[in-house]
């Protein structure tokens, strides 16, 4: 067997699949990705694809687990899976949305199954719509697309991620449908994460620690690392940083609280540990980020 190496490809570089429009902020649209210039390495994809096929075929893995499209099929890659051996047919085309996870959460974070949502894309990565739900994706796609060129909207991001939400919410009836179809039940694994993201979504203001959150499952740390990044390719701690750093980027563009105020509303020991905090994953100072987001 010859070793591969795992090439990690972020939003950015996927911007040049062909016929893209994008946000700064975080999403990708395109259709053509059938020519497009996508390494024959194994990648680790540091973005979320969900994509729907209108013609032609295509193949490749995920973490080694073979997959195969076809039209009227709906594709899921989740962040931080690797994909290889992608083999398109000439004719292939798909209206595929690419989004960095910051940007998935901006919107999704408020839908009540938002776990429900990561692991049917984990355990479901390829699924058949009827011909009513590809009509409701292409009519979503096109006219996300269409707001998307508007350059000159002044709520133009705002605009997209609510469409987004409203998509994601009418796409829902696919999960409902095939889990009812299946009947298949969750694991032990799918089953503790779900609950860890739920109590994420309801504590993460005020605790940050792995062992609250292990205690509260009545596990230990260590099996609760394990089973969320088998399950989701991310750590606790990635998961909460994710939360935590999203709440403050929404606080410091979208209200008028001091720096001094989000600090203690999320429970910081001080101003000067936030700031740091906020630094270290979003490269810039909290007061930064404000300004350039004026």
């Amino acid at each position: 067997m010859v070793n591969k190496n795992i090439i990690d490809t972020t939003l950015e570089q996927a911007r040049e699949w062909g016929n893209a429009l994008y946000l700064p902020d975080g999403l990708v649209l395109t259709d053509q990705i059938a020519h497009a210039s996508i390494s024959k390495e194994p990648q680790r994809l540091n973005f979320i694809i969900m994509a729907l096929c209108r013609k032609g075929k295509a193949t490749y893995s995920i973490d080694t687990r073979e997959q195969t499209v076809r039209p009227g099929d709906l594709f899921f890659i989740s962040e931080r899976h690797i994909v290889d051996n992608y083999q398109p047919s000439d004719d292939f085309e798909c209206l595929c949305i690419m989004l960095s996870t910051q940007f998935y959460h901006g919107f999704v974070q408020n839908v009540k199954n938002v776990s429900s949502l990561l692991l049917f894309s984990m355990n479901n990565p390829v699924v058949s719509l009827t011909p009513q739900e590809i009509q409701t994706y292409d009519n979503f796609y096109q006219t996300i697309r269409k707001k998307m060129a508007d350059e000159s909207h002044h709520y133009r991001t705002e605009l997209v991620q609510a469409l987004l939400l409203a998509m994601f919410y009418d796409m829902s009836g696919v999960i409902y449908r095939i889990e009812q179809s299946t009947g298949k039940k969750q694991n032990r694994s799918d089953i503790i994460f779900a609950r860890f993201i739920t109590l994420l979504q309801e504590n993460y203001r005020t605790e940050r620690r792995v062992g609250w959150y292990a205690q509260a499952l009545s596990i230990t740390p260590k099996y609760l690392s394990e089973v969320v990044k088998s399950v989701s390719k991310r750590t606790p701690n990635e998961w909460i940083d994710s939360y935590v750093i999203l709440e403050i980027r929404v606080l410091l563009k979208n209200s008028p609280k001091s720096i001094k105020e989000i600090t203690d509303e999320l429970h910081f020991p001080n101003q000067s540990f936030l700031g740091k905090y906020f630094k270290e994953h979003v490269g810039v100072s909290p007061s930064e980020y404000r300004k350039e987001s004026c």
